[in-house]
């Protein structure tokens, strides 16, 4: 079963009777074809010449030679900002043919065109929408002593024993998670005792943007880093829900523009702030627009892909453990070929087969990011979560229909709970909202083992998950047809990679 919309956020829209309580959708990789997909063709291409945006990968660790800057002029190119550290330079230009000139400077790795619409980008606003609990079902929330009023809602807590954790702690003050998404609002009752204003920006322009309040979005903004944010750490205060790590402290960097597209030189400038302020866990819920699908074989989508790869490795190397969505297209990643009909999805998207190991979801399909699946209320995949051995390291709770997967009492609805913009609390659902359960997990890991590197962390995230196996077979909606097929172990498979998250075990082990 296909989740019918493909948005850079991994949220999920749930199949017919839960239309309502749809998630935004940051779609993680398209499945892969046999052969690498023909390289599509380049903004370069466009006839009318208007400005776009470009990385250009020079030798990291030495500023901008004079003679790539000069090149950059004559090529009719402004450069915008320059991260010498991991030598990527973005570039705005109107000349049609920027990319292909600069790339045969000496000294230039690599150079591609970030979008194919002009700046700004034109585009759509966002698909679905979270179920938003009305002020009588908060009010009206009843919780045993020790709980938040909305924890009961919560089936995800037990289902990763978050509950059971929180007996032993909460998490570190000390430890920073970064929301890189949507924007953040610090101001929600929820959130706002744990926010790290100082490891909170604005990237959109692909620039640091550190005006107070620039990391929220505004009121026709997407809810979605929000809702991520809350999953991670909102407060144990009385108030509203309980994170996964309630403890710790959350921070948002924000990647989206105001149309919600998550462009290269917004994610690279998002983990390069990351790395360089204290970051210790990143969550990343979304995929690099335009394309769902960056093929290596296509010059411009190979810069991508280095751009964002090296950003991401920096802030590895920073001590940071950078964890991401798989999406929510019920795909195999790890098959020989996939269609996908969804890119380039700032202009006209059109169907082209791709090779997912050759064709990347960046960051999902970069080494070293923890790629995570989704199950439902039953600790079953989620009818819409990718999948694929190899690709997927863990799983956690993301929501699915209550058709499909419906939880125990008190909790009513199959979806996650979160905290919304304006003070309020929402249902979501999709791989967007099973990447922030492990991001909590590995931060109350990261709480446990203060001097762990993020090798180490993702080592006991692994080793501690609960070693789930496949589920075969895979019928989710009962109308007889198997929807997906899991290969692998017990200890490894396609469906859950390394198990279920623990964070019990993240706390006591």
């Amino acid at each position: 079963m296909t989740a019918p919309y493909a948005r850079h956020r991994r949220a999920a829209a749930i199949p017919a009777g839960m239309a309502m309580a749809t998630a935004l959708a940051f779609l993680p990789n398209t499945a892969a074809t046999a052969a690498e997909a023909p390289p599509a063709p380049a903004a370069s291409a466009r006839a009318d010449a208007t400005p776009l945006s470009y990385v250009v990968n020079v030798r990291p660790g030495h500023g901008t030679s004079a003679h790539v800057k000069k090149a950059v002029v004559k090529a009719g190119g402004t450069i915008v900002t320059s991260y010498d550290q991991i030598g990527v330079i973005v570039v705005h230009s109107s000349n049609a043919d920027f990319a292909k000139t600069i790339r045969k400077v000496r000294g230039v790795q690599s150079a591609g065109a970030t979008r194919t619409a002009p700046l700004p980008s034109a585009s759509t606003g966002d698909l679905g929408a979270p179920k938003v609990l009305s002020a009588a079902e908060v009010a009206a929330a009843d919780a045993p002593a020790g709980q938040d009023p909305l924890q009961p809602q919560q089936w995800d807590l037990p289902a990763i024993k978050a509950d059971k954790a929180h007996e032993k702690t909460l998490g570190s003050k000390k430890v920073t998670v970064a929301v890189i998404d949507t924007g953040v609002d610090d101001t929600h009752p929820d959130i706002a005792p744990n926010f790290d204003r100082k490891a909170s920006v604005n990237c959109v322009s692909g620039k640091p943007d550190t005006a107070d309040g620039a990391w929220r979005p505004s009121a026709e903004e997407s809810p979605h880093g929000t809702h991520v944010a809350g999953e991670i750490a909102a407060a144990k205060n009385g108030v509203g829900m309980t994170g996964v790590a309630p403890g710790v402290k959350v921070s948002g960097i924000k990647v989206s523009t105001t149309a919600g597209f998550f462009y290269t030189e917004a994610v690279v400038c998002g983990f390069v702030w990351a790395a360089e302020h204290g970051v210790d866990v990143t969550n990343n819920s979304y995929y690099t627009d335009p394309w769902y699908f960056n093929c290596k074989n296509d010059p411009d989508q190979k810069a991508l892909v280095e751009a964002v790869g090296r950003a991401s490795r920096y802030a590895e190397r920073k001590g940071a453990v950078n964890v991401a969505a798989a999406g929510n297209e019920n795909y195999d990643l790890a098959s020989d070929e996939i269609t996908d009909p969804s890119s380039p999805n700032d202009t006209t998207p059109g169907d082209r087969v791709v090779d997912p190991s050759k064709c990347l979801d960046i960051p999902t399909q970069l080494p070293g990011v923890v790629t995570v699946a989704s199950t439902g209320a039953k600790g079953i995949k989620s009818s819409f979560s990718n999948h694929g051995l190899g690709v997927i390291d863990i799983a956690a709770p993301g929501g699915d229909s209550t058709a499909y997967q419906k939880p125990d009492a008190p909790a009513t609805s199959g979806l996650i709970l979160g905290t919304l913009p304006g003070g309020k609390w929402g249902y979501m659902a999709g791989t967007s909202m099973a990447s922030p359960h492990v991001a909590g997990v590995a931060a109350l890991i990261k709480s446990t083992h203060p001097y762990a590197s993020p090798a180490l962390v993702k080592a006991l995230l692994y080793a501690e998950a609960d070693a789930t196996p496949c589920t075969d077979p895979y019928d989710i909606n009962g109308d007889g047809k198997i929807d997906a097929v899991c290969e692998g172990s017990k200890n490894r498979n396609g469906f859950y990679g390394w198990g279920i998250a623990d964070a019990l075990d993240a706390v006591t082990r």
